[in-house]
């Protein structure tokens, strides 16, 4: 097994913001609570006899298809370039960013991202990632892919052979109050693997030495890859609207705490004894 710790909400669900996101701009309460449907829900009790079935009675339901947190969005910047004559030109490009971000569902905190970032007219595309601050910088980070497979394996918790899996290795080149971004040239190849794999764990060094690792799956990748960019606009206030919704169950999570606080009892403190008969 990986000799990793996984990174995950710490207490709380894990909110995927994505695609999903914009699909439906109101219905952000699944993706924050999305994590509660990998927990395993306590057996069913015996359930009563079906009733016979009625003529033109509607079919059951079919099962919710995966929904992908992979999102497509471009931007117009201008870059100052210098023409054959050494004079400063200005020229506005399109820089697109396909992206995928998870975020703690208790703090809004993002835990990872991931994009590959093509930009008009250059070759080049980078892949780029970013980890919460407090990781060592000088090690880099490592990502391993795993094919679908063996990333359907990994969500089991089955045991796989890590010597058939793709390594990566990204550098770090920025950190800011969100956290540190490290990344790599993404040639054809790099492309091809994200687009038939299942998933990815970015490994990163935390302060004791130990790896961390950050899953990142990679359903619907090619489809936001190869499609059209979403509307920018319409995504910023989806991702505001979630951003509100975390900070309310915040502010309710609080309320009630000091609701069950007992009237001048310090925050933390335990309630005092019960009086004796």
């Amino acid at each position: 097994m990986a000799h990793w710790t996984l990174q995950g909400a710490r207490g709380g669900a894990i909110g995927y913001v994505g695609a999903a996101v914009l699909a439906s701009a109101l219905g952000m309460a699944s993706l924050i609570d999305s994590a509660a449907a990998q927990t395993p829900a306590p057996a069913p009790k015996k359930p009563p006899a079906a009733a016979p079935a009625q003529k033109g009675a509607p079919a059951a339901a079919a099962p919710t298809a995966p929904q992908s947190a992979w999102v497509k969005l471009c931007e117009k910047a201008t870059a100052v370039t210098k023409d054959k004559d050494g004079k400063e030109a200005k020229k506005d490009l399109n820089i697109c960013l396909t992206h995928h971000e998870r975020l703690d569902g208790n703090t809004g905190m993002v835990l990872v991202s991931a994009a590959v970032r093509q930009v008009e007219g250059q070759d080049k595309q980078s892949f780029m990632v970013m980890v919460p601050l407090g990781m060592l910088i000088q090690p880099g980070m490592r990502a391993s892919i795993y094919p679908k497979d063996m990333w359907e394996q990994v969500q089991k918790d089955e045991k796989v052979d890590e010597t058939k899996l793709k390594g990566l290795k990204l550098g770090y080149t920025l950190c800011h109050p969100a956290g540190c971004t490290a990344e790599v040239e993404a040639g054809a190849d790099l492309i091809n693997d994200l687009k038939g794999s299942g998933g990815l764990v970015i490994l990163a060094i935390n302060p004791a030495g130990q790896a961390v690792g950050f899953p990142v799956p990679l359903f619907g990748f090619d489809q936001a890859y190869s499609g059209n960019p979403v509307d920018s606009k319409q995504y910023g206030e989806a991702r505001k609207a979630l951003m509100q919704q975390i900070a309310q169950r915040q502010h309710e999570l609080a309320e009630e705490q000091k609701k069950q606080q007992a009237p001048g009892q310090a925050p933390g403190a335990a309630p005092p004894p019960a009086p004796k008969k």
